[in-house]
C-alpha cells in the first residue's frame, strides 16, 4: 500500500463520508472513491459498509484504521527526526514531553541530573495538554515522554517505571467532601455541585466526567477553587496545589504508574543518557 492511500482512507474512515473527506484532503470526490475502491480490491476485503447516512467501517475496515494510523505516524516520525538530525548544531537534541502540570517534581529531578552528567545533550521540555504526549511520541515530535498507566496508550513504546502512587480527589477547601478522611471512585464521580472534568477523546483511557473540558491542570483547578468542579489526580499533585483547595484519598481508585517511555527503534545517545539517568533516580 503507499502512504498516499492510507491517509485517503483514514480521512475517509474519520469523517464517515467521502464528500466530507474529499474536501477535507483538497481533492475531487470521485477519485477519492476509486482509490478506496482500489484499495478493497487490493486487500480483497470491504473496507466500509455505504450506508444512506454515509460510510460506516467494516471488521477489516476498523484493523486497517488502528495499524494505518500507526503505519502513517511512523512514517511522519522518520520525515520528522531526519529533517531534525540534519538541522546545524540540532542533531543531539532530545525532545522530552509530559503533561502540563504533572510530575513536575519528577522531571526537575531528571534533568538536573542528567544535566550533570558528561556530555549531556540539550533537552528540549515540551509540555501539552493530557493525550497528547503518546500521540508526539508515535509521530516524532517527541522522542521520550513521561507517560502515566492507566491513563496513557503505552502499547508499542519501551518504558522503565518511575514512580507508583495512589490517586486523591482535590476538592474546594471547606467543601463538605473535604472533611472526609478517604472517598472512593464512585463517590468522587456523584458529588452534585462538584462534577469531574470531561478528558479530551485522544490517545488513552481517561475517565470520563458531566464538567468541563480538560484543557490543561491550571484551568482546571481553577474552577475547582471557584467550586465549579472537582479532580482525581495523582498523590504527587499534592506538592503543586494552592491555597484553596483540599485532598481526600481515593481509596478504590487504580494506583497511577509514572514511566518513561520512548519507541523501541531509537538510537538516539541522548535518548539512552536520559533513560539511564531516570533509572538510577
Amino acid at each position: 500500500m503507499e502512504t498516499r492511500e492510507l491517509r485517503y482512507f483514514v480521512t475517509v474512515a474519520e469523517e464517515s463520508h467521502v464528500g466530507r473527506a474529499a474536501e477535507r484532503l483538497g481533492i475531487a470526490q470521485p477519485p477519492l472513491s476509486r482509490a478506496i475502491a482500489q484499495l478493497e480490491r487490493r486487500l480483497g476485503a470491504d473496507l466500509f459498509v455505504r450506508t444512506p447516512r454515509g460510510m460506516a467501517l467494516t471488521s477489516a475496515g476498523e484493523t486497517l484504521l488502528r495499524e494505518g494510523r500507526v503505519a502513517l505516524a511512523a512514517v511522519e516520525a522518520a520525515e520528522r527526526r531526519t529533517r531534525r538530525t540534519a538541522e546545524p548544531d540540532r542533531g543531539s537534541r532530545v525532545v522530552l514531553t509530559a503533561k502540563a502540570g504533572a510530575s513536575d517534581e519528577l522531571m526537575a529531578k531528571l534533568l538536573d541530573a542528567y544535566a550533570a552528567e558528561p556530555g549531556a545533550v540539550e533537552v528540549e521540555v515540551v509540555l501539552s495538554p493530557p493525550g497528547h504526549q503518546a500521540l508526539m511520541l508515535r509521530d516524532g515530535r517527541a522522542d521520550v515522554a513521561i507517560l502515566h498507566r492507566p491513563f496513557d496508550d503505552l502499547s508499542g513504546f519501551d518504558c522503565d517505571v518511575l514512580a507508583v502512587e495512589s490517586q486523591v480527589l482535590v476538592v474546594p477547601a471547606g467543601h463538605e467532601t473535604s472533611h472526609r478522611t478517604s472517598t472512593t471512585v464512585a463517590e468522587a464521580s456523584s458529588i452534585p455541585d462538584l462534577p469531574l472534568p470531561r478528558w479530551p477523546e485522544l490517545d488513552g483511557s481517561y475517565p470520563a466526567g458531566d464538567g468541563p473540558e480538560l484543557r490543561d491542570l491550571t484551568q482546571i483547578l481553577q474552577l475547582v477553587r471557584l467550586g465549579r468542579a472537582a479532580i482525581v489526580l495523582p498523590e504527587s499533585a499534592r506538592a503543586n496545589l494552592r491555597e484553596g483547595l483540599a485532598v481526600v484519598p481515593v481509596s478504590d481508585a487504580e494506583a497511577v504508574t509514572t514511566v518513561i517511555a520512548w519507541p523501541p527503534h531509537s538510537t538516539s545517545p541522548g535518548v539512552a543518557a536520559l533513560v539511564r539517568t531516570a533509572g538510577r533516580l
